[in-house]
């Protein structure tokens, strides 16, 4: 990813979903207004989520998700139901899709049930509209759907002036929270230097910085800030040539033990990840959660999760040094369970914690939607970043810059 490409995290998700055959894959190309979805007439043509990535006006940056049929009954049928499912949970704009030449079935009115429980805005698409007869859309829509009748909306996915007519009410479906929200451009001023520690060692990706450190690189160009970049064993020779300028010392949290016994006390002190638990989670509950370490009991679960799926390397962070961090801080025995990308246990009630990485390649709501979970389950959880700094006893230092905390 360029310093000006636009992370799938930051993008609005929007999801298309229905029974098959009722032309999701027609409609998501011609939003997109290109083929980037297989379309036939055959039952159950999409096998897995297709995504695309595009620039949707006046919203911005979005990903479209096109999902397979809720109704697939064939052998696989039932996981791909599961996989359609678990996407909501990273949904921002819900489309359900039906063709109108059908009622709606419990399958909708359960998506649709969905969709209300988790406050998902969404659109109801009747597809197919060119071939609906006379009144079909006054029937469809009282009789049918009469409390919903401003959200229906009746499309042909060969018309283009339907298309440009669906994305615009996208647009106006769309709720944004409001506030602008900022990883670290609300904690700095014009001109301040701020000093990024990156360790390069043998997980780290060969050629390129990982996402956390480009977002957090970009916020501060943008807020007019001075980037200072550096390696752990170079941050000595940095803070001494530069200690009376430095509004800020962000670090990579595993070298946070080393970078802890150079940074002055005066100089504030955190990590990428305890700033995107700001950013996209809800950073006091999973520095409660950091604490609950303390309390783990002997032969403990613990769920160590990944939003990305990267290949685990020798010395990786999540499955070899977090692991063997808490054993030693715990001085117990811990049985680790580890999920990488979408996957996301549905119960927790085995695992005495949840440690999570910083969510970068996570939008907000799957996020919170996690957060949400494991606190309906009264799971503790926490992120890499809060417990690593937990562990080496400097918590408090590393979420006092957040004025948030402060009060």
């Amino acid at each position: 990813m360029g310093l000006n490409d636009t992370p799938s995290g930051e993008r609005v998700h929007i999801g298309l979903y229905g029974r098959t055959n009722v032309g999701k894959s027609s409609l998501i190309n011609g939003i997109a207004n290109q083929e980037i979805a297989m379309v036939s007439n055959l039952k159950g043509t999409t096998t897995d989520p297709v995504y695309k990535a595009m620039e949707l006006l006046p919203m911005g940056p979005v990903v479209l998700m096109d999902t397979p049929g809720l109704d697939d009954d064939s052998q696989l049928g039932k996981q791909r139901i599961q996989k359609s499912y678990q996407l909501i949970n990273k949904t921002d704009i819900g489309i359900l899709v039906t063709d109108g030449i059908n009622p709606l079935t419990e399958i909708e009115l359960e998506l649709i049930n969905r969709f209300r429980q988790k406050n998902i805005p969404f659109l109801i698409v009747v597809n197919k509209a060119d071939q609906l007869v006379n009144n079909s859309e006054d029937v469809f829509s009282t009789q049918i759907l009469p409390q919903m009748a401003q959200q229906v909306l009746f499309v042909s996915a060969l018309n283009k002036e339907d298309m440009i007519r669906l994305r615009n009410e996208i647009a106006k479906t769309f709720i944004s929270n409001g506030d602008e929200k900022f990883l670290v451009r609300d904690l700095m001023a014009k001109g301040d230097k701020i000093v990024l520690v990156i360790p390069i060692d043998k997980a780290a990706p060969k050629g390129r910085l990982i996402l956390p450190q480009q977002q957090t690189i970009r916020e501060i160009l943008d807020g007019d800030g001075i980037v200072i970049m550096a390696k752990e064993d170079q941050l000595e020779s940095i803070i001494s040539e530069n200690e009376s300028q430095i509004r800020m010392v962000i670090t990579d949290s595993q070298v946070f033990e080393q970078v802890e016994k150079i940074v002055p006390r005066e100089i504030p002190l955190t990590s990428f990840s305890i700033l995107f638990a700001r950013y996209k989670g809800e950073l006091e509950q999973l520095v409660k959660g950091a604490q609950r370490i303390d309390e783990l009991p002997n032969d403990c679960e613990i769920l160590i999760s990944e939003g990305c799926s990267h290949h685990r390397q020798c010395g990786d962070i999540g499955s070899e040094k977090l692991p063997n961090w808490i054993r030693k801080a715990t001085n117990k025995k811990c049985n680790f369970t580890f999920t990488s990308g979408t996957q996301f246990p549905e119960d927790l009630s085995r695992f005495h914690l949840i440690i999570h990485c910083g969510g970068c390649m996570l939008n907000e709501r799957e996020v919170k939607y996690r957060l949400a979970c494991a606190a309906d389950a009264k799971i503790p959880m926490t992120n890499y970043g809060i417990a690593i700094a937990h562990m080496n006893g400097i918590l408090l230092r590393t979420i006092e810059v957040f004025p948030e905390i402060r009060k």
